[in-house]
């Protein structure tokens, strides 16, 4: 567990605490969908009192997590009233943590290296077998105003590589780039933590000026040779979204290869829910995401799938989106710099071609061409650094006659 958090509760007797479970024993900060059981509890006198532990368990991915409570009791005369301190661990997982908080903009516990080594432990059996055809889980949570996609991969690349990488802000913007929605980025700094502005837009070509800016803010949550973890934030985005948030940790294992989880979440209001339901009325008609909705799962292949849509839909497509140029970033980084953008340029689209009825936009020389046009344009407008002027030259004093 990741953290406690602690509250007064009110004189309760050893035998009333020994013998009947509290009246939310299993209390969890989780996403409602989540089914927590009581299985018991078992308490023992100790130096200062009573101390009680409740097993709980429960359900994530189909995986059952079993977790325990504590409760201790200070006594101050044995048989009498008791005052207690009741701590209730806060999180099972990160991503359920995360995902159901009232803003994504929540930054990510420092140290929770261990957690993530566990989860991926948990999810080894899935990471091998996957509809994504690479290890990729994908999980995806719509609360009110509120939604947010995590992907858990184990890409193969070394963790210093991956550290290396994504600690600061500029290949952030060669990331975003292979995006088709993204026009242009322009990192304000080359160290970390940095800035990134990113211009988001049409899936065809479009002018700058009719692109919508956003303003991500990268802060670093830990740096260190087992564990890195980050996140950009970006208040405002179009049509009435906020709280953009992309979060990135990673650990090495045992392999050689490198565990991630990728996190991308933003907040929504009444326009971009009508802007949603405009598209998919329309342009965007048949967008699904990935996530199964129909109760057989043993359907044949020749029947026809359902798939989560609208906001949530469209949530798991930029998760995906963006874990693959991630994906394609990492897979260039072996290229002579001249071909390393054709490579990811060209990864990147062949990735998504692999899942045409949830990311298929235009065909792949329509994609090229435009990219190309962008990057030209985005090194065009790029900044240029004054440059230290030189000294002028000491002038000798002329001689007279």
């Amino acid at each position: 567990f990741e953290a406690a958090h602690c509250r007064p509760m009110q004189a309760q007797s050893f035998w009333a605490i020994k013998h009947s479970p509290p009246r939310r024993p299993c209390s969890l900060r989780a996403p409602r969908h989540l089914d927590t059981t009581y299985v018991g509890h078992h308490c023992k006198p100790t130096r200062r009192g009573l101390t009680c532990r409740w097993s709980c368990q429960t359900a994530w991915m189909n995986i059952k997590v079993k977790f325990i409570k504590t409760k201790a009791v200070k006594a101050k005369l044995a048989g009498t009233l008791m005052h207690a301190l009741v701590c209730t661990c806060l999180m099972a997982m990160t991503s359920h943590a995360l995902a159901q908080s009232s803003a994504p903009t929540e930054q990510v516990p420092r140290n929770t290296a261990p957690l993530l080594l566990e989860t991926h432990t948990m999810l080894e059996k899935q990471l091998g077998k996957t509809a994504f055809g690479r290890p990729l889980v994908l999980e995806s949570f719509e609360t009110a105003g509120n939604v947010s996609g995590n992907a858990y991969a184990v890409v193969d690349a070394p963790f210093a590589t991956v550290s290396t990488a994504f600690k600061s802000a500029a290949p952030w913007c060669e990331v975003m780039m292979l995006h088709i929605n993204t026009k242009y980025c322009q990192a304000t700094s080359q160290t970390s933590p940095g800035t990134l502005k990113v211009s988001v837009g049409k899936k065809t070509p479009q002018a700058l000026d009719d692109a919508f800016t956003l303003e991500f803010a990268m802060r670093q949550m830990s740096v260190s040779p087992g564990y890195l973890a980050l996140q950009l934030n970006a208040e405002k985005g179009p049509l009435g979204t906020n709280n953009y948030l992309v979060q990135l940790q990673a650990v090495p294992l045992p392999s050689g290869k490198t565990f991630m989880h990728l996190r991308y979440a933003y907040s929504y209001g009444v326009a971009a829910r009508l802007a949603m339901q405009g598209y998919l009325a329309t342009a965007g008609s048949g967008k699904v995401g990935f996530t199964r909705t129909n109760a057989n799962a043993g359907a044949s292949t020749d029947q026809k799938q359902s798939y989560v849509g609208g906001m949530r839909g469209a949530v798991e497509r930029n998760t995906v989106r963006y874990y693959l140029a991630i994906e394609a970033y990492l897979a260039s980084l072996d290229r002579p710099p001249a071909q390393q953008l054709q490579a990811r340029l060209e990864h990147w689209f062949d990735a998504t071609e692999q899942f045409p009825q949830q990311l298929r936009e235009i065909d792949r020389s329509s994609y090229l061409s435009m990219k190309r046009e962008e990057y030209s344009r985005q090194r065009a407008l790029e900044p240029i650094r004054p440059q230290a002027s030189p000294k002028p030259a000491l002038l000798k004093p002329a001689l007279p006659g």
